[in-house]
């Protein structure tokens, strides 16, 4: 007795490349979804960015604010006088009020008032990074604080003057700026008793 064996043959199906197509959808998937990712983190990263730039320039406008506002604290209120041109701030003599008011104070720099560079401020000019030599090794901000002084006139009870205040400050970069205003009052030391 011989054995004879016999394999049997199924009809081959067609092979259908259907595994091969959905892989190459998942993948493609996947990928779109990673680029997404990607282009919001750099979104991300660049919104952060012009944040602390805007945070940085309005820090900077503050601190000319409140030099101002130091300044005129100091007994060197007045009915203003014509101004022109920039004078560097910095030296006390230099400070002055002006007797009427900014015109643009959004079209900076303005070419009128006074410059303060506070002590631990880098400001060269062109933004960016700071060298190791700088106070605070940290960013060139674009350009100096400005800032600018005018009379408005007495309260109602004539006790106290007013003076406007507005300040500008640059961040890193010259597109990135802040202008701040403050009311300042000072008010004389004597007191009407007549009046309650």
């Amino acid at each position: 007795m011989s054995m004879t064996m016999r394999f049997s043959t199924m009809p081959r199906q067609r092979e259908r490349g259907y595994t091969l197509i959905v892989g190459l959808l998942l993948l493609l998937v996947l990928t779109l979804f990673a680029v997404g990712m990607f282009r919001s983190f750099g979104l991300q990263e660049k919104i952060a960015a012009n944040t602390r730039d805007k945070q940085r320039a309005l820090e900077a406008a503050q601190s000319a604010l409140q030099y101002g506002e130091w300044w005129l604290g100091q007994g060197n209120g007045s009915t203003g006088t014509t101004c022109t041109g920039v004078n560097n701030g910095n030296t006390l003599a230099n400070m002055r009020v002006c007797n009427i008011g900014l015109l643009t104070p959004t079209a900076l720099p303005w070419g009128v008032g006074s410059t303060y560079l506070p002590p631990s401020m880098t400001a060269n000019g062109g933004g960016g990074m700071a060298g190791a030599s700088s106070p605070t090794g940290d960013i060139n901000y674009a350009g100096i604080p400005g800032l600018y002084i005018n009379y408005l006139g007495l309260t109602p009870n004539g006790l106290s003057q007013l003076y406007a205040i507005t300040a500008y400050g640059y961040g890193g970069d010259a597109m990135t700026a802040a202008v701040v205003q403050s009311t300042y009052r000072i008010s004389s030391g004597a007191k009407d008793l007549g009046q309650q």
